[in-house]
């Protein structure tokens, strides 16, 4: 429509009716310059309050509300969150203001296309290489419907081997073919200087660059699973997502590296490539996610993504149960864990022979309940090793077997 300026406006104007009556100095004025009233021209706060003009405004700001709630539909607060009230507000004051809370969704196998997740391991020895080979085939033998990725040193082998020789090879020919785990070789990100135990340990960044997945599941690989955690697969969208380190809560707010859940892009990759770069001398994998992320990552429970075979050792288990009003129960917590790391200082790893005396030392000791021995953290911690130590021997075993 063309503005209507002149003689348009002025007619326009002119038919409207319905004017606010004006004040006893208005009229005695326009009395006393104008004979005839009809022809006096309405002034422009006259206009603005016409009932025409306020109905023709009142109208063209709901057209304009309903315009704009139809075009930020998906915006609008919903029902739920309004009656939430000050308890909604409550918790999201509490929530990473990056990534929302992490929340395991209810899901059907049917309706997820798994080939776009993944669970990943990185190699970097041969020892280290068993206990990947170890965590495949614990999956495999749970179900666990995501992808397989072990990322392991390009010198070892070709991923399209077929008549392997040296162990190692062998071992990745058993994961590739009978636990259906893809390789992917790499170069190991190895540093200079500081402790030798975590020198290669950057390798495990590399999981950032698996671009080829939506999301990555890294886990280390001194650990056990204990039940598949294919759900967190479908957390809500964080570009990573870690446990806190309870046995450091809450003094130190520390994210742990032990499992990650992370989105693959080049964006993140170029930072934690920087950050490598960059690091100090005492700086490792743990610390180049703390410091990109301690303060925007999705935050994991612990429980039951991250337990410490130490826990069953100690005699304070507050930060791990979250309270001091629950009772310690060490078979309900194993029943309840689905990611078990060895972490025993000063007790070695498990594929490293413990000696009698260190383990009588340091098993957990029985306690009385009642008038009840109970001494089933120390059966079960103990388990924990024999049967490391017994799946071991069984899959990381590439002779064939004899016919007899």
């Amino acid at each position: 429509m063309a503005p209507l300026w002149g003689s348009s406006w002025s007619s326009t104007w002119g038919s409207l009716s319905g004017y606010s009556p004006v004040q006893n100095g208005e009229q005695s004025a326009a009395a006393s310059s104008a004979t005839d009233s009809s022809h006096l021209k309405p002034s422009v706060g006259q206009i603005l309050m016409s009932k025409r003009v306020r109905y023709a405004a009142t109208a063209l700001a709901t057209l304009g509300l309903f315009f704009l709630a139809f075009r930020n539909y998906d915006r609008l607060p919903s029902i739920e969150s309004l009656r939430g009230g000050s308890a909604g507000a409550a918790g999201a004051a509490g929530s990473n203001s990056d990534c929302p809370p992490a929340v395991v969704p209810s899901f059907e196998d049917a309706q997820v296309n798994w080939s776009r997740y993944a669970y990943t391991q990185y190699v970097t020895n041969a020892a280290y290489l068993c206990n990947s080979v170890m965590i495949f085939e614990t999956l495999f033998r749970l179900g666990s419907k995501a992808d397989r990725v072990m990322m392991y040193p390009e010198k070892m082998m070709d991923p399209a081997e077929t008549k392997p020789v040296s162990e190692e090879a062998k071992l990745l020919v058993k994961a590739r073919d009978e636990y259906k785990v893809k390789l992917v070789p790499v170069a190991v990100q190895r540093r200079a200087g500081g402790d030798a135990t975590w020198a290669e340990s950057f390798t495990k960044l590399l999981a950032f660059n698996q671009t080829q997945y939506d999301r990555v599941l890294n886990v280390d690989s001194d650990a056990t699973i204990l039940q598949t955690m294919d759900e967190l697969f479908l957390m809500p969208p964080c570009p990573v997502a870690m446990p806190r380190a309870y046995w450091l809560f809450p003094d130190n707010k520390i994210l742990s590296s032990q499992l990650m859940l992370v989105q693959p892009s080049a964006v993140e990759f170029d930072r934690i490539s920087q950050k490598m770069e960059s690091a100090g001398r005492n700086d490792y994998d743990m610390e180049i996610v703390n410091q990109l992320y301690a303060d925007s990552a999705m935050i994991l429970p612990h429980r039951p993504y991250d337990l410490l075979t130490g826990e069953f050792r100690g005699d304070n288990h507050q930060n791990y149960l979250g309270t001091d009003r629950e009772e310690w129960d060490p078979v309900a917590i194993y029943n309840e864990a689905k990611f078990l790391h060895f972490s025993d200082w000063p007790v070695p790893k498990p594929w490293i022979q413990m000696s009698d005396s260190m383990r009588q030392d340091k098993q957990p000791k029985c306690v009385t309940k009642g008038s009840q021995e109970d001494c089933s953290a120390r059966d079960l911690w103990n388990g924990f090793y024999t049967d490391f130590a017994q799946r071991r021997s069984t899959v990381c075993n590439t002779m064939k077997k004899s016919r007899r």
